[in-house]
């Protein structure tokens, strides 16, 4: 019996060690951590003014290095056109305007909340010629001796707008006014000028340092006319919140800015 029982007991401590070692075992294997579900790929739809098209190329290029899921597809033109369009529902995620009168229309209508929007930078309006011009138009009365000058079209063009105040300020709207080219926006403008089919043209000074082709006549007093402040902001109805949120935020980063700069703009 007492051997029996001995017997018994050394099946016990076997099965033990036994149940020991498979434990250990099992604890070496590695534990499987969760993977990260893939960040989801979309687009983003923003409708920005013509003269934001070089600063913004180099922005998103920046931005898609740290967030290459988000595809960013630009409409650009005149700010009233733009704001126009997503007044009547065109699909827009973001709005980045020339002026802040077409940007609040949108938040007094509802369409852009504004927690969501912001003044981001600001800029200059200058009269340019072509390099070559031989009229000798040097400051804003010299406009007399041009035989056409071109702005773009006040009431959807936000640099025409502040062009015509300029000039009214100055009293030479009613002497010039005859001899204007309107153009759909200030990109334009600055094509007419270029290709010497105007004598002189008013653009933002950001496009003005785009173009090798033009100069600088003169720089307009910033008395003269309305602040140029371009805000910026998320339309409430977008595609794609999260994503939308994002970029709007990146916009105004310490690197986005730089870029700003870069390319002319200045910070509020």
């Amino acid at each position: 019996m007492k051997k029996g029982y001995q017997i018994f007991l050394t099946l016990i401590l076997f099965l033990l060690i036994l149940s020991g070692c498979t434990t250990k075992e099992e604890s070496k294997e590695p534990v499987k951590e969760k993977q990260p579900a893939p960040e989801e790929n979309v687009e983003l739809t923003i409708s920005a003014a013509a003269s934001l098209q070089d600063a913004l190329s180099e922005i998103t290029t920046n931005f898609n290095k740290k967030h290459s899921n988000v595809k960013i597809n630009y409409n650009f033109g005149a700010s009233g056109a733009l704001q126009q369009q997503i007044s009547q529902g065109a699909p827009v995620d973001l709005f980045f305007s020339a002026a802040e009168d077409k940007f609040d229309k949108l938040v007094t209508d509802g369409l852009i909340e504004e927690k969501n929007g912001k003044d981001l930078v600001r800029n200059e309006l200058v009269l340019v010629v072509p390099k070559e011009s031989t009229k000798g138009i040097k400051t804003f009365d010299d406009l007399t001796k041009a035989d056409k000058l071109s702005i773009g079209t006040p009431e959807s063009v936000p640099a025409g707008a502040y062009g015509k105040e300029v000039l009214e300020k100055l009293n030479l709207w009613s002497s010039v006014e005859g001899k204007i080219v309107y153009a759909k926006d200030v990109r334009q403008v600055l094509t007419y000028v270029e290709t010497g089919n105007v004598d002189a043209g008013m653009v933002y000074k950001t496009d003005a340092l785009t173009s090798d082709k033009v100069e600088i006549a003169a720089v307009a007093d910033e008395k003269l006319h309305t602040p140029i402040v371009y805000p910026v902001g998320v339309i409430k109805a977008n595609s794609h919140p999260k994503q939308a949120v994002l970029f709007y935020q990146y916009l105004q980063s310490d690197e986005a800015m730089k870029v700003f700069e870069k390319y002319g703009f200045k910070g509020l």
